[in-house]
């Protein structure tokens, strides 16, 4: 019988005044990845920043069986869900390996954290021959296997990922959504992923959710909304 490790119920948010999400409804497997597709200003960064309280927020966000909403954002990180913002959030005057010890900023034990950081060497080992550069002067790609190692430093039982693959060039992005599906194999990570490109974030996915101006209009497994004529119109191009 599977599990949810997140269930988000009736979930409104806005910026000041401005309504962005109205009454979203949607589940994460514990161990699966979960993939939320829409156009832009859809509400996709909205929804992983409401998880987070980066946003003001009501309805029912419960992770593990724990509700979020009234949490602070540093509260939510040690329970153990863990954001790549868009844009990466890259510490650029610090180095790799500085950007990857600022991850386990809320661990405790020197031993568990360098094995973990040999950990995020094994899937990025571009990172390892980087370690002592400082993070600004990385490629995109870098930096952006960079932010999703940081975010692993966490150790983190669910991994929100906002747009991996903008910027990056089809051949890293290939790459980096291949170690992407490791992880989770590996370590049953669960992910939700915001993701412009719909093929690749379907491809990746067990079930996806399409977003239109702060509701969610389709939602079902993966290979499902694949198949959805409306989807295949407007995101996937065929």
């Amino acid at each position: 019988m599977t599990k949810n490790i997140l269930e988000v119920r009736d979930l409104h948010a806005a910026y000041g005044q401005t309504r962005v999400l109205h009454g979203l409804d949607f589940t994460v497997e514990e161990g699966g990845v979960t993939t939320l597709l829409g156009a832009n200003g859809a509400g996709k960064t909205t929804t992983l920043r409401a998880i987070c309280a980066m946003t003001g927020t009501r309805g029912s966000m419960r992770f593990d069986g724990i509700e979020l909403v009234g949490k602070s954002t540093e509260e939510i990180v040690r329970l153990g869900v863990a954001h790549v913002p868009d844009g990466r959030g890259t510490f650029t005057k610090m180095t790799a390996e500085e950007n990857l010890q600022l991850g386990a900023m809320t661990r405790k034990k020197a031993r568990e954290i360098a094995d973990d950081i040999e950990r995020i060497y094994s899937y990025f080992p571009i990172l390892k021959a980087r370690r002592d550069q400082q993070a600004g002067t990385l490629s995109g790609g870098e930096q952006q296997m960079l932010a999703v190692g940081r975010a692993l430093m966490l150790r983190p039982r669910l991994l929100l990922l906002d747009e991996p693959s903008f910027g990056l060039a089809p051949l890293v992005t290939r790459e980096l959504f291949s170690i992407l599906a490791t992880i989770n194999k590996q370590e049953r990570c669960s992910i939700l992923l915001v993701e412009q490109n719909a093929s690749l974030a379907l491809n990746l996915a067990d079930h996806a959710y399409l977003l239109e101006t702060g509701r969610i209009v389709i939602s079902g497994p993966s290979a499902q909304i694949r198949e959805d004529e409306s989807v295949r119109a407007a995101y996937l191009g065929y």
